[in-house]
């Protein structure tokens, strides 16, 4: 039977692509930064230093790989396992980026799609906005602690996805052969911006939650407080901006296409996600 790998395995996209690709007879490998607990299933790669790598790829037909948050530099880290799945002979790569990252040609995530596309290997991008997500996870103190969602994005929109939407649209590409060699930038179904977005919250977990606008550097003060490396940090100001000034507002039919049926919504996402919002 194929292989498939999946990097960043314990990730929000990827431990449900595991689930989806497993639950539809897929062979699974996960590969993963943390210690291996179950060698039959998982395999250790750190993207940074390269170890693991030749071994992670030993008998596989397909892989799916992102770059570990954290770090810009994702060309460097992602072009060394391009080159090792040629080498070892895998038949098709899947790279999720991020919507945008084709804007600029000198950008270390556009480098690292230009690799993969001009590698001879069979290949897929998906370039997803905004996760809905980052309200249960990265923006989720100042709505526990203040009933705010504090963002330097004004009253710009954005067509926010469901990260399982994107594992969908990833397990999809994995399994047929249909979309080979070519790029979908994924969205959800209509951009709202971050007010309507508090309002959905709002109403879903009976409790008042806004959004509050907040300058570019109380932003940066607390990414750093967080631990973010500093240049990590400035690259999320960066694409905070592009939010700003309209970027992830565009919408596609991707979802739509890939997986014959509409993306999942904000109150949807809202309703799945409540337990997170809810105070005990």
């Amino acid at each position: 039977m194929s292989r498939t790998l999946v990097i960043g395995a314990n990730g929000t996209v990827g431990s449900e692509l595991v689930r989806l690709l497993r639950a539809a007879g897929h062979n699974v490998l996960k590969a993963t930064s943390r210690p291996v607990t179950d060698p039959a299933t998982e395999v250790h790669l750190n993207l940074v230093t390269r170890a693991g790598l030749d071994t992670a790829l030993q008998g596989v037909s397909k892989v799916f790989m992102l770059s570990p948050p954290g770090h810009t530099n994702q060309d460097e880290l992602l072009n060394p396992v391009v080159d090792a799945a040629k080498a070892h002979g895998v038949q098709k790569v899947v790279l999720m980026t991020a919507m945008g990252a084709n804007a600029d040609e000198n950008a270390p995530m556009r480098k690292a799609e230009v690799h993969l596309e001009t590698s001879g290997l069979v290949y897929n991008i998906i370039r997803p906005n905004w996760f809905m997500q980052n309200f249960n996870s990265f923006w989720i103190q100042g709505i526990l602690e203040h009933g705010k969602i504090f963002l330097p994005v004004g009253a710009a929109k954005g067509s926010f996805i469901d990260a399982r939407d994107i594992s969908a649209v990833a397990a999809r590409l994995l399994s047929t052969d249909d979309f080979n060699q070519r790029d979908f930038d994924l969205t959800g179904g209509v951009a709202v911006d971050h007010d309507a977005v508090a309002a959905i919250l709002s109403k879903v977990t009976g409790q008042t939650i806004t959004y509050q606008d907040i300058p570019e550097s109380d932003m940066r003060g607390a990414l750093l407080q967080a631990g973010l490396p500093p240049a990590y940090a400035e690259f999320l100001l960066m694409i905070l901006g592009f939010f700003k000034a309209g970027y992830s507002e565009r919408t596609t039919d991707a979802v739509q296409t890939l997986l014959g049926r509409p993306p999942i919504t904000l109150e949807k996402y809202a309703a799945d996600y409540r337990s997170a919002w809810v105070k005990a």
